[in-house]
């Protein structure tokens, strides 16, 4: 029987990798698609996989989608992203939005117990109790789309409660490897973007360059794996064929290996419990020859750091270290903050914001909004420092 998909944030890399993968399997029927403002190419998405509702999160993209698409319906805005979600009639969703834009999307799908494949990192880093709560009780899964969470879904699967010590995380290192703090002063965004092993969207390439794409992922895996924050660890793997290990109470150690190509944790994500083919050349390891492994510099790379104080913090901590981080890496972006000045606003913003208890996800949405304007203001500041 048919699938029936739903793709949040189709046109980025993660979801433009999914079409392919729908393309090839005639069991997954496109019941839906959206973007943030990428009008022309949703559209064109929209005709060529027979869709004929859409959403657009921005609302000038939203009102030109409608005039230049009669072929459906155009929703607009989070509260369209919620109803596309919500009017779908899906057996999965796929969100892969990129930022906190994510949490309304992922909240409607688990609230309706639709099974989410999460690719949007944010979701459980700024609501992460709430969101495992919510799945919990409405018996939703959770299929998890980042590479490494993937690795350690399929790795934790065949093993009984108890046995695992800990969970290790591997990061390429990002541009930046092996650089020193004083070398990094002077970084430029293009520098920032050329990522050695992964083609990402901007905002999730600059924070593998800073390492607080690994913090993220270091709070992600602690919701959905119910394990202490003491028992993740982070590795620099550069080669990125280990994609995460766990550790036994037995002493052996299992690990996850692959090629670093999304297109293999999006399809284990699409086709749980099942696996299909994927065109993708087997892993030689005669050929990738030498596997290295490197402790984190966290003097150079502060923003782990301060992503795993924010996550022991807990209550809004994360919310408000995932806020500072987005306006603080688009400031970067726009050449206004300096690379340095990333995990800077982030500390500055922790430190104006101490953690508060979470009650209901209106808490979250008011740190968010608080963050952001304690995050420009510092970026501001920044700024004027850059200009004298």
């Amino acid at each position: 029987m048919a699938r029936r998909l739903l793709i949040l944030g189709s046109t980025g890399s993660i979801g433009t990798q999914a079409l392919e993968i729908v393309a090839r399997d005639p069991e997954l029927e496109l019941v839906g698609l959206s973007a943030e403002r990428s009008a022309d190419a949703l559209i064109e998405q929209a005709r060529r996989f027979g869709v004929d509702r859409l959403a657009l999160a921005d609302a000038d993209a939203g009102a030109r989608a409608a005039e230049a698409w009669t072929d459906g319906e155009v929703l607009v805005g989070a509260e369209g992203l919620v109803r596309l979600v919500l009017e779908s009639g899906a057996d999965l969703v796929l969100n892969a939005l990129v930022g906190s834009a994510g949490l309304g999307p992922t909240v409607a799908t688990l609230g309706e117990g639709i099974d989410l494949a999460l690719a949007n990192k944010e979701s459980l880093v700024v609501g992460g109790e709430l969101v495992m709560a919510l799945a919990e009780g409405t018996g939703a899964q959770i299929l998890p789309v980042d590479s490494e969470h993937s690795a350690l879904h399929q790795l934790l699967a065949g093993e009984a409660p108890g046995t695992v010590d800990k969970l290790v995380l591997t990061a390429s290192g990002g541009p930046f490897r092996g650089r020193t703090r004083a070398e990094l002063a002077e970084v430029s965004i293009e520098d920032a973007l050329a990522h050695p092993t992964w083609e990402m969207g901007g905002k999730i390439t600059i924070d593998s360059a800073t390492l607080m794409n690994k913090g993220l992922e270091v709070i992600e895996a602690h919701h959905l794996f119910g394990v202490g924050y003491d028992r993740i660890d982070v590795v620099v793997h550069p080669q990125s064929i280990v994609h995460s290990m766990i550790t036994l109470c037995d002493g052996a150690a299992l690990a996850h290996l692959g090629h670093p190509d999304m297109r293999v944790p999006i399809s284990y994500a699409l086709h749980h419990p099942d696996r299909v083919d994927v065109p993708l050349r087997a892993l030689d390891l005669t050929e990738v020859g030498a596997l290295t492994f490197e402790p984190v510099d966290h003097e150079a790379f502060p923003a782990l750091g301060l992503a795993r104080a924010a996550a022991i913090a807990g209550g809004t901590a994360p919310c408000v270290l995932n806020a500072a981080n987005e306006i603080a890496v688009h400031a970067f972006l726009r050449e206004r903050l300096s690379f340095l000045g990333i995990p800077a606003v982030i500390e500055g913003t922790l430190e104006r914001l101490p953690a508060a208890p979470v009650r209901a996800f209106e808490s979250l949405y008011e740190a968010d909004r608080e963050a952001r304007a304690v995050a420009a203001e510092l970026v501001e500041a920044w700024s004027e420092r850059l200009l004298h």
